[in-house]
C-alpha cells in the first residue's frame, strides 16, 4: 500500500499539486507592528510562567535562547539570499539577450528579494526580543558567534547589476554605520555589590553626557560580555544607539590587543572613553592623544576622573 504523500495527492485528485510552491509563500510579510507585538506578547506569557518558581532562574539563558531564534531564522534567509546574488551574479555573466537568461535573472532577483524580505522580518523581530532581552537583564544581547547586523536598508532592486550593487552597499551599511564613532574601552574589573550600583551610575553618566556632545554617535567597543563592555552595550542597546564590535582575534596571541587598538584608531573616534584595563588599554590612551583624539579618562576609583581622585587625595 503506498503511503507516500505523493500518493495520497493521486488518490485525492490533487496530483498536479506542487508542494513546494507554498514554501515561497504568497501573503505579504506582516507589519513590523504586528510582529513586534507577537513577540512581545509570546516573551510575556513565557517569563510570566517562570516568576516566582524554581524556573526563574533559568530564565535568562533561556530569555538569551528566544532571541536566538529569531537570529538564527535571519541568518538562514541571509544566506539563501547570498545565493540568490550568486546566481544574479551568473546569469548577468552568461547573458546572451535571450527570453531564457532574462526570465532566469527575473527569477533569481524575485528569489533574493523574497529572502531579503524574510530576513528582515526576522531581524525586526529579533531587534524587538533583544530590546526585551536588555530590558529584563540590562545586558546587550550578542550571539555567541558571527555578528549581529542590523535591518539592513531594502535594496529596492529593479535589474541584475542594480540588485548586486545594492546588496553590497547595505553589507557595507552594517559592518559600518552611519554616524560619529565613539571608542569605548575598559578591562574586567572587580567591583563591590555595595560599589556597583555607583560604578554603574557614573559609566551612565559619562556615556549621555558624551552622548549630548555626540548626536549621531556610534558606540565602538571589544564587545567582552564578562568585562565593563556589557554596561555599555546595554546602555547604547537601551539608547537605540548602532555598535560597532571589534572582536580580539586570538590568533594574534598577545598581538591581539594591539591589533584592535589600532582598529579603534582607524576610525578616527570624535572620542575615546577610558576605564580601568590593562597595558593595552594605557597605550591606546596615549595613542589616541598623540593623534588628539579627545580622550575621557575615567580611571580613577569607581569609574571617575583620576584627577578628581588625586584631588580628593591631596
Amino acid at each position: 500500500m503506498q503511503t507516500s504523500l505523493a500518493a495520497q495527492l493521486i488518490a485525492l485528485g490533487l496530483e498536479n499539486l506542487n508542494v513546494r510552491d507554498a514554501e515561497s509563500g504568497t501573503q505579504e510579510i506582516p507589519s513590523d507592528d504586528a510582529m513586534c507585538q507577537t513577540v512581545t506578547a509570546c516573551w510575556n506569557d513565557l517569563f510570566g510562567l517562570f516568576a516566582d518558581t524554581p524556573m526563574e532562574r533559568a530564565g535568562e539563558d533561556l530569555a538569551w535562547g528566544f532571541v536566538n531564534i529569531f537570529h538564527k531564522a535571519a541568518e538562514k534567509q541571509e544566506r539563501l539570499l547570498d545565493d540568490a546574488t550568486d546566481q544574479i551574479r551568473l546569469a548577468i555573466a552568461e547573458d546572451d539577450q535571450s527570453e531564457i537568461a532574462s526570465s532566469n535573472l527575473e527569477e533569481a532577483i524575485e528569489k533574493a528579494r523574497k529572502a531579503e524580505a524574510a530576513m528582515q522580518a526576522f531581524q525586526t523581530m529579533r531587534e524587538e526580543a533583544a530590546m526585551l532581552y536588555c530590558s529584563e537583564t540590562t545586558h546587550s544581547w550578542r550571539p555567541f558567534s558571527g555578528a549581529r547586523n542590523a535591518k539592513g536598508v531594502t535594496s529596492a532592486m529593479v535589474e541584475g547589476r542594480a540588485y548586486i550593487k545594492a546588496r553590497s552597499d547595505t553589507k557595507r551599511a552594517q559592518a559600518m554605520p552611519q554616524g560619529t564613532p565613539v571608542v569605548f574601552s575598559g578591562g574586567r574589573m572587580k567591583i563591590d555589590a555595595a560599589d556597583a550600583t555607583e560604578f554603574a551610575d557614573n559609566l551612565f553618566r559619562t556615556l549621555d553626557r558624551v552622548r549630548e556632545r555626540v548626536g549621531d554617535m556610534v558606540l565602538v567597543h571589544g564587545g567582552d560580555s564578562k568585562g565593563i563592555d556589557r554596561f555599555a552595550a546595554g546602555w547604547a542597546e537601551r539608547h537605540k544607539i548602532s555598535q560597532v564590535i571589534f572582536n580580539l582575534d586570538m590568533r594574534l596571541g598577545q598581538r591581539a590587543g594591539f591589533k584592535r587598538n589600532e582598529q579603534f584608531l582607524s576610525l578616527n573616534p570624535r572620542y575615546v572613553i577610558a576605564y580601568p584595563g590593562n597595558g593595552v588599554l594605557e597605550r591606546l590612551v596615549i595613542d589616541a592623544k598623540q593623534r588628539r583624539i579627545n580622550v575621557v579618562d575615567r580611571r580613577g576609583p569607581l569609574g571617575t576622573p583620576p584627577a578628581q581622585a588625586a584631588a580628593k587625595a591631596a
